[in-house]
């Protein structure tokens, strides 16, 4: 007797190594643009300090990276609908070179600037493209964790940046925030060479009529022939052809670059589209609206204003935010699977609106108290990575998987850069911001409004996002189709998918 685990056609599911090699790779530019946005935390102390510049071009400088990824991600769905998704990193990575080796340059603050716009250009193209690449090889029992890939290495770049702060902040004022900046630029190098000896993604290949080549990269990403024909009818049906065409390139009768798909998504869309739409708009919005750009960008002063004094123990402050991120986005993608999207997702948040009631309390007490009080810098220090913690256990990585799963094959690149450029919309927003806003309700008000927000965010979350868990890309479009909600009924019946068999 032996415990064999199975999909729901019974067949046995193994983990295939190809589609988690590919995943790791595209998933590389997101370690990219994770650097960027870490290594500002802290580059920002020395550049504000060499390049005599004020609390305004800080916002601005902290922000563009966001603004400029908006328009990011609408070139890059458009783009990876006609060059390809491998293609489409390519072009990410060169844009990430450009932008690093400016910044790196720096010799006055709108080089700088440029330098941060061109990157953040790339970070559109790397947010929209990486996640969409991730879901399309993986199989239904592993897309959440190769989904999630992107999110985690967003972490490790993250981390990487504020160790990098640390390091090089040992340097000279002049050339020490300058390596921070520039050294972003050999990974850009590795990964455009590397992604070209990954497989295209099959469903992009089989919306080009390419079905020859299509079924050659199912052989790699998937762990039996029985496997790979099965998503292959699959993938032709959703994209229009006949089950019975098999030539290895059929002209398709429906694709045109990308054509056509705004007044799909936008001015026409069904009834299902409409909700999937919704639904991936409010989790890219409430993804940043909760405030976690205030954290990752601002520690610093946070911890500043939390009591903490010496720019050394700042830095190692925000260090510890970066290990908490890891290690929770970590055990994240080990139970997007198992446990499932929503449940971890509706977990994550409730868990956020309590420590940023604790983050907002302590931090108000500090800040209206005369004398250093231990047990409130404790406690904002203690709450911060609690908040850390609970948003990358749940709410960052689902809203990634989510948001690259949901969408029809014809709609998803497209879709998913709709939902990019609201998220950098918001990113933007609360970098460019969070001085401001703190300066205006105090830094305990501050989060106490992150607090609210998160609370809206549950319920949104709670009545119009359903499970997808365990769901083929092409089976995900009907839990959206009216009358379908997010219900326990619905939980129990996806988590039935990938029971053990005797055998």
């Amino acid at each position: 007797m032996s415990l064999v685990s199975t999909d729901r056609h019974g067949d046995p599911q193994k983990f295939n190594k190809f589609a988690f090699a590919s995943s790791i790779v595209a998933s590389v530019i997101c370690i990219i643009f994770g650097y960027d946005t870490g290594v500002m935390s802290g580059a920002m102390i020395f550049i504000k300090e060499d390049l005599k510049i004020n609390d305004v071009e800080i916002e601005i400088l902290a922000g563009i990276l966001n603004v400029c990824a908006l328009f990011g991600s609408l070139f890059a769905g458009r783009t990876s609908d006609i060059i390809g998704r491998r293609y489409t990193i390519v072009v990410a990575s060169i844009i990430f070179l450009v932008g690093a080796v400016l910044m790196g340059y720096g010799p006055n603050y709108p080089v700088l600037l440029a330098g941060r716009c061109i990157s953040g250009i790339g970070v559109g193209f790397a947010l929209m493209i990486a996640p969409v690449y991730s879901a399309e090889i993986s199989s239904a029992k592993a897309r959440g964790f190769l989904s999630s890939l992107p999110e985690l290495c967003i972490s490790i770049g993250i981390l990487s940046g504020y160790l990098s702060n640390y390091f090089f902040g040992k340097l000279t004022l002049k050339l020490g925030w300058r390596l921070m900046l520039g050294v972003a630029a050999i990974p850009s190098i590795f990964l455009a060479f590397v992604i070209l000896k990954m497989p295209e993604s099959p469903r992009w290949l089989v919306m080009q009529g390419r079905l020859g080549e299509a079924k050659k990269a199912l052989s790699l990403v998937c762990n039996s022939e029985e496997d790979a024909e099965r998503r292959f009818r699959d993938i032709k049906s959703a994209a229009g052809f006949d089950d019975n065409t098999n030539e290895e390139f059929v002209k398709p009768a429906n694709n045109s670059g990308g054509k056509g798909v705004w007044k799909e998504l936008l001015l026409r869309p069904t009834p299902a589209v409409r909700m999937i739409l919704i639904a991936a708009i409010g989790i890219h919005f409430f993804e940043h609206a909760v405030g976690i750009e205030a954290v990752i960008l601002y520690g610093p002063r946070i911890f500043k204003k939390a009591g903490v004094k010496s720019k050394e123990k700042l830095l190692l402050a925000t260090i510890g935010v970066g290990i908490t991120k890891f290690f929770f986005l970590l055990i994240a993608t080990l139970l997007l699977d198992r446990v499932g999207r929503r449940r971890l997702l509706l977990f994550s948040t409730a868990g956020m609106i309590a420590a940023l009631a604790v983050l907002g309390s302590s931090l108000t007490v500090v800040e209206n108290s005369k004398t250093e009080l231990l047990w409130a810098l404790t406690l904002s220090i203690v709450s911060t990575y609690a908040y850390v913690a609970f948003f990358n256990v749940g709410l960052a990585p689902v809203t990634w998987v989510y948001s690259s799963e949901i969408f029809p094959l014809k709609l998803r690149a497209q879709g998913m850069a709709i939902g990019v450029a609201v998220n950098r919309f918001m990113n933007a927003l609360i970098s460019m911001t969070f001085i401001s806003i703190y300066e205006a309700i105090t830094i305990g008000g501050a989060f106490f409004m992150f607090c609210g927000i998160s609370a809206v965010a549950w319920f949104f979350f709670y009545f119009l996002l359903p499970e997808t868990k365990g769901k083929s890309l092409e089976e995900i479009e009907a839990l959206f189709s009216k009358g379908s909600k997010p219900s326990a009924d619905a939980e129990m019946q996806t988590g039935n998918n990938g029971q053990t068999a005797m055998a």
